[in-house]
């Protein structure tokens, strides 16, 4: 039986357990199908399309978690859709790169679960041509009951287009608008460097102050950390909120911080992880300082302070520091994660002004790019010291200025940066040479991550060299033999030596991250692919003869990683048994061999599976990705170093067992 739908172009069910023939007349454009999917069967629907065209659409999982999986007319994947997790909907798009037959599969992500579902088309139309239009339909895939997004595009400090997309608020069916508040994570470090530096300006500091002079209760490491130390991430603290969870606290679901816990993870450090200026580690804690900082010159709260010297005079109305998660923002957009049934809410980090904690809209952004313009406040000589990248002491630029990456994108110089809190995430670029940018403002980090890429190209492409591929979703034709070289796990030598596992599954890479979800990738280029679902990309660097030995991980700077060879020499477990204390941490850590392998717990969470990956080194997922173990001169196991990127070598010493 066939259907029409819009655009002349035919929809058809193929046969599959669970569905009956005549529901095929109900499966159309704008029309929920119900149907029950058996525990092993799959629900097969086919589209006759032509090139060019655009379709999307949605599986609400009423009883069961679903997969879907779409594949072109030679039978190679162009979208698989399990992220969401049994009561959310999974969505879908893509655009044609042939005319032909696409199959929509749609298959049980457990074996043997079944239940009740509604698959719905919303969309099919051909692949838009303007600007707007594309960025419609990158954003397609955020409906009225899902967690939703802001795209603002920015031209001589104003709005030259500005749409939301889904929802602000589920609770209350709050749609996204051009004027809701949203957190966008650590986007907010360029607010506080411009905070420093207008104050150094005034005369109320001066970059090459020690710290210590404005906060005298820091440990003195025997090294001067200067302020600009504190704001181009080059002070050799350690990251107060890895710190903490390798403490055992439970941050990402919503466990207290202190404003002032900063300070106290900070002097419980034995010594600095680098020389100060010598190492560029991305780093919360000196921007945490740094609103402390900010308090102690002025006298005022930080938050109070930068509305009244920073946002109003700006004209940024709706603009706030907010202080602590309890925080009432006017009509702000709550955060979300998927989960069991469907999308949960969750707090916002404690602790994170300075570092994060803004909530802000499209319409005050592009008033602040106006400013990195003019330099109305503050004077260009700031513009220019929050734009600068820091030198390292050997010599080497960071391409990082005061809570500003500075790079070059196909051509444009581009000032920008990313951020991420528990659930929001943002993605902020402005072109200098442009006076132009854009950015695009989240409150749940599975919305597609292409949204900002198409963004960029549908407005900017125009001015930039080597147009990527693949601007409306449709997938670059990696050939399989070539994924597979990708797959492996590689131990990232500038994240603390953190683990990240490619896999391949049903012809498509995924980067499992510790302690993360694993996460699609989706191909730029023949060696280049995004993270769909987070503000993040990945390069595998492949040698003259294929192999791939090391790859660059591009989120907050570039990283590099090298592939793990698993050998297969016996490792006798039992040698790193025990319980094992951290007298800076003032916490334990049991270590035990269950089924064969090596499991670490904290009364606050575990098991976790520990990897060798070495000699004594083992690889894990947050909170400590990484464990080096250390032995005595009779060579018995005495403790280990634990960290997870950020903060690093943390010892802990063996106690018993």
């Amino acid at each position: 039986m066939k259907v029409s739908i819009p655009g002349g172009f035919a929809l058809l069910l193929l046969g599959a357990g669970g569905v009956h023939a005549q529901q095929a007349s109900r499966l159309q454009v704008g029309a929920p199908v119900p149907a029950t999917l058996a525990a092993d069967a799959t629900l097969r629907y086919a589209l006759d399309l032509p090139k060019d065209h655009f379709v999307a659409g949605r599986v609400d999982q009423d009883g069961v978690d679903a997969t879907v999986t779409i594949t072109d007319p030679a039978g190679k994947n162009v979208v698989k859709a399990a992220r969401v997790g049994r009561g959310g909907p999974e969505t879908f798009a893509f655009a044609t790169d042939a005319a032909g037959r696409y199959l929509i599969e749609v298959t049980p992500a457990t074996a043997g679960k079944g239940g009740a579902l509604r698959v719905q088309l919303t969309r099919s139309e051909p692949v838009a041509t303007t600007p707007a239009g594309k960025v419609d339909q990158a954003a397609a895939q955020l409906y009225e009951d899902t967690p939703g997004a802001v795209v603002g595009v920015i031209n001589g400090g104003k709005l030259t287009f500005v749409k939301g997309y889904g929802a602000a608020d589920l609770t209350w069916a709050m749609p996204f608008t051009a004027g809701t508040p949203t957190n966008i994570g650590s986007s907010s470090k360029q607010f506080t460097g411009f905070a420093i530096a207008l104050l150094a300006s005034r005369g109320k500091l001066s970059m090459n102050d020690d710290v210590r002079k404005h906060i005298p209760e820091l440990k003195d490491f025997g090294k001067t950390i200067t302020v600009r130390n504190l704001l181009t991430h080059t002070t050799g603290y350690r990251e107060f909120i890895n710190t903490l969870l390798i403490e055992g606290r439970q941050v990402l679901q919503g466990d207290y911080i202190a404003p002032d816990e900063v300070i106290k993870v900070i002097n419980r450090q034995p010594t600095l992880q680098n020389e100060p200026g010598a190492e560029f580690n991305y780093n919360n804690s000196a921007f945490a300082l740094a609103t402390i900082l900010v308090e102690r010159v002025t006298g005022r709260p930080f938050a109070e302070w930068m509305r009244d010297e920073v946002f109003l005079p700006l004209g940024m109305t709706k603009t706030w520091v907010r202080a602590h998660p309890g925080q009432i923002i006017p009509r702000r957009s709550a955060g979300y994660v998927a989960g069991e049934g469907g999308f949960r809410e969750v707090q916002d980090l404690h602790g994170s002004m300075g570092a994060g904690g803004i909530y802000t809209t499209p319409g005050d952004v592009a008033k602040w790019m106006g400013n990195l313009k003019t330099g109305k406040l503050g004077g260009p000589a700031v513009i220019k010291e929050l734009t600068t990248s820091f030198v390292l002491n050997d010599g080497k630029p960071t391409n990082y200025g005061y809570g500003v990456s500075l790079d070059t994108n196909r051509g444009l110089r581009r000032w920008q940066h990313g951020g991420n809190d528990v659930a929001h995430s943002s993605t902020f670029v402005y072109y200098p040479d442009l006076d132009a940018g854009y950015v695009v403002f989240s409150n749940y980090q599975g919305v597609p991550g292409g949204i900002a890429r198409v963004a960029a190209d549908a407005f900017f492409g125009q001015h930039m060299t080597a147009p990527e591929t693949a601007t409306t979703g449709a997938a670059v034709d990696v050939p399989a033999a070539t994924l597979e070289r990708y797959v492996g796990k590689y131990e990232m030598t500038t994240l603390g030596g953190m683990l990240m596992t490619v896999e391949m599954e049903d012809g498509q890479l995924r980067l499992q991250l510790p302690g993360q979800p694993a996460l699609p990738l989706r191909p730029t280029s023949m060696i280049d692919f995004e993270v769909v679902g987070a503000p993040a990309r990945i390069t595998f660097n492949a040698a003259a003869d294929g192999a791939v030995d090391t790859i660059t991980f591009h989120q907050d700077g570039e990283h590099s990683g090298k592939r793990v060879v698993e050998t297969a020499a016996a490792v006798d477990l039992t040698d790193y048994t025990g319980r094992y204390y951290s007298e800076e941490l003032e916490t334990f850590y049991d270590m035990r061999v269950e089924d064969g392998q090596l499991v670490i717990r904290h009364r606050r969470f575990g098991p976790a599976v520990l990897t060798h990956t070495s000699g004594d080194s083992f690889s894990g997922t947050l909170p400590v990705n990484l464990v080096v173990f250390r032995r005595d001169a009779q060579g018995k196991v005495i403790g280990f170093d634990a960290g997870n990127g950020r903060a690093r070598d943390i010892a802990f010493k063996k106690v018993s067992g």
